[in-house]
C-alpha cells in the first residue's frame, strides 16, 4: 500500500499525519509501528488520522496512535499540528476549527503570531474516569490537594498528582528535571499496576509561580521533547496543590508552551504553542498484520 503523508512537529513531539477523509486506510497496529520506526519508517511519536466531521457542528474527526500502535484518547501538541494542516491544506476556512476526539470534541484556533491555541476541555480529576485504582495506597495532603505514593523498585515511592486530560497523567515535582530519574522511573510510573490503562509520567521543576520546566515519558512513546496533555496536567497539578498561578509558561525539551485555567474544576484548559510543517512524502507500506 502506497500512503501518502505530512510530518509535522509541534516544540519537538513530532507527528505523521495522515488524510483519511475519503475513507479509514484501514492500518494494523503493525503498519502504525512501521509509519513511526525512525530507521526504516518515516519517525514520529504518534500518528495523527484526518477523518470526515462524524456530526453536526463539528468540522473532523481526529484519531491518534502511538509509536506502539495503540490508539489513545488525546494528544494536546498532535491537536495544533491538526489544525495547521486543514489550514494549510485548504479544508477548511473555519477558526477555531472543532474536532471530536476519543472523549468528546475540543476547539482549535490558529493565532496572529502563527501560534495555536487549543481548548484541550476542563481535566478530570474522578479517578474511576482516569483510570486510577489506589489499591489499598493511602494518599498525602499536598497544598489543597493530595498526591498518591506509587511504590517503585528498591523501595523507593513516587508521590504522584493523579489526574486526565483525556488521557491519563501523574505529575511528580522534582528539584532539578535534568537529575530526574526519567528513564528509570518513568517506565514504572507509566506501567504502574494503579494504571490500568497505563499511564503517562510526569516530571515537573517548579522554577516560579508562572514558569516551569517539564520532562514527560509518555504511554506507548518513551520520553518525548514536549507533551501538550503532560504541560496541562502539570500546571493543573501545580495549581491545585499551591505552587503555581493561572497562566504559566512550560519549558520542554523541544520547546515552550504557554498553559492557562481558572482553577475551577469546570473549567477548561488552554494550551497556546508551535505548529509546524517538516516535509510531505509517500512510503510503501508493507503488508503487516
Amino acid at each position: 500500500m502506497r500512503v501518502r503523508f505530512t510530518k509535522m512537529q509541534g516544540a519537538g513531539n513530532d507527528f505523521v499525519v495522515l488524510d483519511e477523509r475519503r475513507g479509514p486506510l484501514g492500518l494494523s497496529a503493525a503498519q502504525y509501528r512501521f509509519l513511526a520506526d525512525r530507521h526504516f519508517g518515516v519517525g514520529a511519536d504518534q500518528i495523527l488520522s484526518v477523518r470526515p466531521s462524524p456530526a453536526a457542528g463539528l468540522d473532523f474527526e481526529y484519531v491518534i496512535h502511538n509509536a506502539d500502535g495503540g490508539e489513545v484518547e488525546h494528544c494536546g501538541n498532535g491537536a495544533r499540528c491538526f489544525v495547521r494542516y486543514v489550514h494549510d491544506k485548504g479544508l477548511t476556512t473555519h477558526n477555531p476549527v472543532r474536532v471530536k476526539v476519543h472523549h468528546g470534541a475540543i476547539s482549535l484556533a490558529l493565532n496572529p503570531d502563527g501560534r495555536v491555541t487549543v481548548d484541550m476541555g476542563p481535566p478530570i480529576f474522578d479517578l474511576a474516569q482516569v483510570p486510577f485504582a489506589p489499591a489499598g495506597l493511602a494518599s498525602r495532603p499536598s497544598g489543597g490537594w493530595v498526591a498518591w505514593p506509587l511504590p517503585l523498585a528498591g523501595g523507593e515511592e513516587a508521590p504522584v498528582a493523579v489526574l486526565s486530560m483525556g488521557n491519563p497523567h501523574a505529575v511528580l515535582r522534582v528539584a532539578d528535571v535534568d537529575a530526574a530519574p526519567v528513564g528509570t522511573w518513568g517506565p514504572q510510573i507509566e506501567g504502574h499496576a494503579c494504571f490500568p490503562r497505563r499511564v503517562n509520567a510526569g516530571f515537573l521543576q517548579v522554577l516560579d509561580r508562572s514558569h516551569v520546566r517539564l520532562r514527560v515519558y509518555e504511554r506507548g512513546a518513551g520520553e518525548t521533547l514536549a507533551c501538550g496533555t503532560g504541560a496541562c496536567a502539570a500546571v493543573v497539578a501545580g495549581i491545585r496543590q499551591g505552587w503555581l498561578d493561572a497562566r504559566v509558561d512550560v519549558q520542554t525539551r523541544g520547546g515552550v508552551l504557554t498553559i492557562e485555567w481558572a482553577g475551577n474544576p469546570d473549567a477548561p484548559v488552554f494550551m497556546t504553542g508551535p505548529a509546524t510543517t517538516v516535509f510531505e512524502g509517500e512510503i510503501d507500506l508493507p503488508d503487516l498484520s
